[in-house]
């Protein structure tokens, strides 16, 4: 419900438009409409959602008729619970100028877990007009211990910085300060790594050191404040701890004498103490960094993925295959945990030439018994988007009654093509034309045998029987015309005659359909779509491998279309060519088929 329609529109949301924040994720439009539709007439809503997940972020903008009543709402439903959680309610500032300014907000630090956001607001609404007030939680909504307030005007933050700053808020002395932004904090107290008191020390649970030896390990290096050494439950040490001195300098001096020194036989770890987030972000940046040089030494163009590699090939017989094309700076067949190869390796030459160069030569071609396939190398989210790219192209349009994924990379079990594109509905006068029939004149398309007549083709074919058409391998059309006016009136009779081989869209070997066709040339293939050229020349590929290897010729044809368009085309222009081909693909399932009986015999 992203706008009411039934209820009147006004163009004045600037002033009559809520901020509502601190959402519970399941909150919808219509939730917010039952409660803020009490406050008066709501002219639209809407729940801010994430652009892929659509789940809510969390907070959303109400837009009132009039703004007296969105004041109404503001004054009177701040805070109040929706889903178990409060609400925060604010003005909408659409300009983010007045956030960013920092003029009028406070930081507040030190609260007690028990202060909530309203609790803050009613603390600090004494001083002038707030437009925000916020304590931080973390992610199971318990207070951090520190908040902001927004007011309205700078000499109310002034106000109340000097009357709270140092009170005891349940009975916590609490600290109250103009906001600063990260990047101001720097400026003018310095990065924490130059003016840090707090060490972090590790490396030591061997060495069972107590609470007094540890202490005075670093006493030679100035004041302590506080020194502890963390515990689990039973008391014992957890092998690290902090010491916090009263100045930077004899902190710093510690770390620089003790860090790497060794303890009763343990070699310890001491540096300055890091907020998690602080550790996290250090972390972060130091992978970035990492995979940055990782990038930019396998720079664009020069590594090459391979795959279908045969079990007996490791690294040094992948370099040895791929050197006569230049100079290769490193060589890899990724195993497992058992070392046992996973088929697949990689491969890095010094220059995108001769990475080139390798990837036309060796593609496809033949080692030990696989035909490999070699690609550049691509980062693990452009391989996914070029999947999800080709998938989609794949499926657009993809004919029902298709069998198999004869262009998948899989040698498929048998190479069958549907008869004709789908329709939702056909009558007795419709003809189902196969898609290449658009290469051939209007009113060209002849009967070949072992077809159906074109004259007349009922939208529920009646698979007959193959011993009716075993003599001469051809249905008279004169047989077939005088048998239609029959059907038709005793449909009883051939409905019970033929109620199990009733099939729509049949499906059948593109041989029988191919006699006579027109030969494919590159310039048919391009006024194509792209979804539909390798179907074009699987119908043509197919016939011909089928006269050269017929109980083959469906693994084989899938094994051939894998290889580029262009290499198909001339394959089919060069019988001699594809005859070669047809050879190499009959060696390797051959050899494949071997391997399988060795392994069986194994497993007996």
């Amino acid at each position: 419900m992203n706008s009411l329609s039934n209820q009147p529109t006004t163009g004045n949301y600037g002033i009559a438009s809520l901020y509502c924040g601190d959402l519970d994720p399941d909150i919808t439009e219509a939730n917010l409409y039952d409660k803020f539709s009490q406050a008066g007439p709501v002219a639209s809503i809407r729940v801010c959602r994430d652009v892929v997940s659509k789940r809510s972020l969390g907070y959303a903008y109400i837009n009132f008729q009039q703004a007296l009543d969105a004041e109404r709402a503001l004054d009177t439903m701040n805070y109040e619970l929706i889903k178990g959680r409060p609400m925060r309610l604010m003005w909408s500032q659409r300009d983010p100028a007045l956030r960013k300014s920092g003029v009028g907000n406070v930081f507040i630090k030190n609260l007690d877990k028990s202060i909530d956001n309203k609790s803050l607001y009613d603390t600090f609404s004494v001083f002038g007009n707030i437009l925000s007030c916020k304590v931080a939680i973390d992610e199971r909504n318990t207070s951090k211990g520190y908040g902001f307030v927004h007011f309205e005007t700078q000499e109310a933050a002034d106000q109340a910085i000097q009357k709270v700053n140092g009170m005891l808020l349940n009975d916590k002395k609490v600290f109250v300060g103009r906001f600063m932004t990260r990047k101001e904090r720097m400026e003018t107290l310095g990065h924490p790594a130059t003016r840090f008191t707090n060490i972090y020390v590790k490396n030591f649970g061997e060495a069972n050191l107590t609470d007094e030896e540890f202490q005075q390990l670093f006493e030679p290096f100035g004041k302590i404040v506080s020194c502890v050494i963390m515990k689990d439950d039973n008391g014992k040490s957890r092998g690290f701890g902090f010491v916090s001195f009263e100045t930077h300098e004899a902190s710093k001096k510690a770390v620089d004498a003790l860090n790497g020194s060794e303890v009763k036989n343990c070699k310890l770890y001491v540096a300055r103490a890091q907020k998690k987030n602080e550790r996290q972000a250090e972390l972060r940046e130091k992978y970035e960094k990492l995979k940055m040089e990782r990038l930019n030494r396998y720079q664009q163009g020069v590594n090459l993925y391979v795959k279908n590699l045969d079990d007996v090939i490791d690294d040094a017989r992948l370099h040895e295959e791929f050197s006569v094309y230049g100079n290769i700076t490193s060589a890899k067949v990724m195993v497992d945990e058992k070392t046992n190869t996973k088929g697949f390796g990689f491969v890095c030459f010094s220059s995108p030439d001769e990475a080139t160069k390798a990837v036309t030569e060796m593609n496809g071609r033949i080692i030990v018994s696989k035909p490999l396939f070699v690609a550049l190398a691509q980062r693990k989210e452009e391989r996914k988007q070029h999947l999800a790219a080709q998938h989609a192209v794949r499926t657009q349009g993809m004919p029902r009654g298709f069998i198999g994924h004869a262009y998948s990379g899989m040698i498929p079990t048998n190479y069958l093509m549907p008869v004709a594109q789908p329709r939702p509905f056909m009558t007795a006068n419709q003809v189902p034309r196969p898609r290449w029939a658009q290469q051939q004149q209007q009113g060209q398309m002849r009967q070949q045998p072992g077809t159906w007549p074109m004259q007349a083709v009922p939208s529920v074919v009646q698979v007959q029987p193959r011993m009716q058409g075993a003599q001469n391998n051809q249905r008279p059309q004169s047989n077939m015309q005088n048998q239609q006016p029959q059907s038709m009136a005793n449909g009883a009779q051939q409905r019970g005659r033929y109620a199990q081989t009733t099939v729509r869209n049949p499906i059948i070997p593109m041989g029988e359909l191919m006699m006579g066709k027109e030969p494919l040339n590159a310039q048919m293939l391009a006024q194509a779509r792209p979804e539909e050229q390798k179907q074009m020349l699987g119908e043509q590929l197919y016939p011909i491998i089928q006269s050269l290897q017929p109980e083959l010729a469906g693994k084989i044809t899938g094994m051939l279309l894998e290889m580029e368009n262009s290499e198909i085309l001339h394959m089919l222009e060069d019988s001699a060519s594809l005859n070669s081909k047809v050879n190499e693909a009959v060696a390797v399932l051959q050899a494949h088929q071997a391997k399988l009986a060795d392994q069986q015999k194994i497993a007996k």
